[in-house]
């Protein structure tokens, strides 16, 4: 009987050494296999290109696109080491329906949780802005700065004292005011982390354009203006105009009362010298004392006071011929004009009320 529960518990022993030798082997395998799918994901997670070789390439994401459409996207511009490798990732992460559509500057030295951030945080490579017609450089440098563009201190920094070359600054003071009538409205593109300075630059080249297109210098010296003038007479035209139809008028009119050695008296003007917008000036806001202030100095302020678009451009050297000395603005925006001042006094009682 001894002999028997001896082999027993020999037989016990080996087949608990068995197990555990069995479960040794299984967690060796285990343990490797768990290593080795981290490593397989650390690399596919990994940057494609080490630090000698990265280079940068811009991506269009489409609206509405999935994981999966990104992942090869990225894929085709080597940019990730598996397409399928970022869909897991970022399904793992449920970013799946959080990557923004537009253009993307990404690096191939990015990791693709980096790039994946970039897309959800929607980090764009080109951005769009529009600036309207009439906009001066102060709502310009607010408007790049509201979009994370620009710097307004730093814009107001190169406009003043930037090296831009370009015939029309030429002779035009060093100061804030300096860009004033030539950065034209228009839409831009601009890449993230541009200057101040390039965004400057491709506005003024945009302008230079317009007046090469237009023939701009020629139009303005046949009626004895300057580039200068011209464009501050249009900036003048811009503020005041709503209509189209109107805007040649205007023009002409104020050169029918600069030949007269009249006051331009251009409400806008004193809103530029005021500094702000304002629905309606007051006679305290004509004393302010500003050589933009055209009600009392004679002849064109110092230089634009708004950017012209091309209509006012146009107006400004190519005035409508009338007798036209006075207007005032109608509460739908348009002008009864005059010829004299009973006529005047008469529009303003009937639409000044």
């Amino acid at each position: 009987m001894m002999i028997m529960v001896k082999e027993n518990k020999n037989k016990e022993k080996i087949a608990a050494g068995r197990v555990f030798k069995g479960s040794r082997i299984f967690f060796a395998i285990l343990a490797a296999f768990l290593g080795l799918a981290a490593i397989l994901t650390i690399t596919l997670l990994s940057p494609v290109a080490s630090e000698k070789n990265v280079r940068e390439t811009v991506v269009d994401i489409p609206v509405g696109a999935t994981a999966g459409q990104v992942g090869k996207i990225l894929k085709q511009n080597s940019l990730v080491r598996s397409s399928l490798g970022f869909t897991l990732y970022c399904r793992w992460k449920g970013l799946d329906g959080q990557i923004k559509a537009g253009e993307y500057l990404l690096s191939n030295g990015l990791s693709t949780p980096d790039i994946l951030r970039e897309l959800v945080d929607g980090r764009l490579a080109v951005q769009t802005f529009t600036v309207p017609e009439g906009f001066t450089s102060a709502q310009i440098a607010d408007l790049l700065a509201s979009m994370g563009l620009a710097d307004r201190e730093r814009f107001f920094e190169a406009a003043a004292g930037g090296d831009f070359p370009y015939s029309f600054l030429r002779d035009l003071p060093k100061d804030r005011r300096r860009l004033e009538g030539y950065l034209f409205p228009d839409t831009y593109q601009v890449a993230r982390g541009s200057s101040e300075a390039s965004i400057i630059d491709m506005m003024l080249r945009r302008f230079e354009k317009e007046m090469n297109d237009l023939d701009y210098h020629t139009r303005a010296g046949r009626l004895g203006l300057t580039l200068h003038q011209a464009v501050t007479v249009a900036s003048m035209v811009e503020r005041e105009a709503v209509l189209e139809e109107e805007r040649p008028i205007i023009a002409g009119v104020i050169y029918n009362r600069m030949a007269m050695s009249m006051p331009l008296q251009i409400d806008a003007t004193v809103q530029y010298a005021i500094g702000t917008v304002k629905p309606k000036i007051y006679y305290k806001d004509l004393e302010i004392d500003s050589p933009y202030n055209t009600y009392k100095n004679e002849g064109l302020p110092p230089g634009p006071i708004a950017m012209p678009g091309r209509s006012s451009l146009l107006a400004a050297v190519n005035p409508a011929r009338t007798d036209y000395l006075y207007y005032v603005a109608k509460p739908d925006g348009s002008h009864a004009f005059a010829r004299t001042l009973d006529e005047h006094n008469a529009n303003k009682e009937r639409y000044l009320q």
